[in-house]
């Protein structure tokens, strides 16, 4: 078929979607047999998931969100006292829509930061917003919009956000205007915005990592209230893998050059 009637009609009206498998369902109508509805709403269903999938793609770029981060790739197995069934519940993202706050703390790459991004992920594809920043690289970009004019706009958005998912808090010490406007930022979304933040601190060391007595106190009672806690235990994924990578190179050893690279009458046996 190479020109549909409707083709024309379905560019003008931007109806890519539905241009691009026109004449695929049009073939699977007459094969089919299909009444005029079923195909029409053929052809809706494949403009809708284009748009979602071009929806999604522009959404991952502005939030943060890595794709390649997703709870199917989280090796579960590896750290065997996490709660799984908690992380299960979590990705269906119920915990956004009622503005309530996860909070996982555990060592260097145990996979924190992994299962906070899956999460990210998992809330992008239901159609809500995510902010994913590591909390020091945050607050310094709030910090820096001092000086443009931008704050009071950037402090909007980063309230505003369905989701927002603050990485590593606690790596790095926060200076006094780190501290205040981290706790302006929870004391915002408390109750209406959901927060999710991770820490290689202990919970009970977070009070330390704000520095403030008072904002620790008042930020971190706004954050528990609603929340649901990871604590994630073991050896970093990283460290383990370099380990089977050192102990897979002694296990092979040296090689020669005749090993590596056979000559003319071993490559014709």
């Amino acid at each position: 078929m190479l020109t549909h009637p409707l083709l024309p009609k379905l560019r003008a009206l931007k109806l890519s979607g539905m241009a691009l498998t026109l004449d695929t369902r049009s073939a699977q109508a007459v094969t089919s047999n299909l009444t005029p509805t079923e195909f029409l709403a053929l052809l809706l269903d494949d403009e809708l998931e284009r748009r979602q999938g071009k929806r999604l793609k522009r959404s991952l770029a502005e939030s943060g969100v890595d794709q390649a981060k997703t709870q199917a790739h989280f090796v579960f197995l590896a750290v065997p006292q996490l709660n799984r069934s908690l992380v299960l519940e979590l990705a269906n993202c119920g915990f956004v829509g009622r503005a309530e706050n996860v909070l996982v703390c555990g060592p260097t790459g145990t996979g924190k930061s992994h299962l906070v991004n899956a999460l990210g992920f998992e809330t992008l594809r239901r159609g809500h917003s995510v902010l994913l920043r590591p909390a020091h690289r945050l607050l310094a970009e709030l910090n820096a919009a001092r000086a443009d004019g931008t704050f009071a706009r950037r402090f909007a958005k980063v309230c505003a956000v369905d989701l927002l998912i603050l990485d590593d808090f606690g790596l790095r010490p926060l200076s006094d205007q780190a501290a205040e406007d981290l706790y302006e930022i929870i004391r915002d979304r408390y109750e209406r915005k959901a927060t999710a933040i991770t820490s290689n601190r202990a919970f009970q060391e977070w009070p330390e990592a704000f520095g403030d007595g008072l904002l620790s106190s008042a930020a971190l009672d706004r954050l528990t209230h609603h929340c649901h806690t990871l604590v994630i235990r073991g050896q970093s994924f990283r460290q383990l893998s370099r380990r089977k990578e050192g102990t897979a190179a002694e296990e092979l050893g040296p090689q020669s050059p005749r090993d590596s690279v056979p000559d003319a009458q071993q490559t014709q046996s």
